[in-house]
């Protein structure tokens, strides 16, 4: 499996089927049916989970993500990184190179 570091721009993420989403005082929460724990995602975790749906290029979601906040592109890409990074740990996301 391949891990951020490994990751190029083009690579295609998205979520894995089996979580169940709410929203809580702007707050995206999780449970994963798989392996039964609960996620707190946050406000901006939220927005990148919803990003994720369907199958969106890392770059794709890097320059969405900076056009819709006040971020610098190097700080944006090691924020999204750390979070896909999380998300591939928990087994929460698939990666199509």
């Amino acid at each position: 499996m391949l891990k951020t570091k490994e990751l190029a721009h083009n690579h295609l993420i998205s979520q894995l089927e089996g979580n169940i989403v709410s929203d809580m005082d702007g707050e995206t929460v999780m449970l994963s049916v798989h392996n039964g724990k609960y996620y707190n995602l946050g406000a901006i975790g939220g927005v990148i989970w919803e990003l994720i749906k369907d199958s969106i290029s890392i770059e794709e979601l890097i320059t969405t993500l900076q056009s819709q906040y006040d971020v610098e592109q190097t700080e944006c890409e090691e924020q999204v990184h750390s979070f896909l990074d999380q998300l591939l740990e928990e087994g929460l996301i698939k990666i199509e190179a």
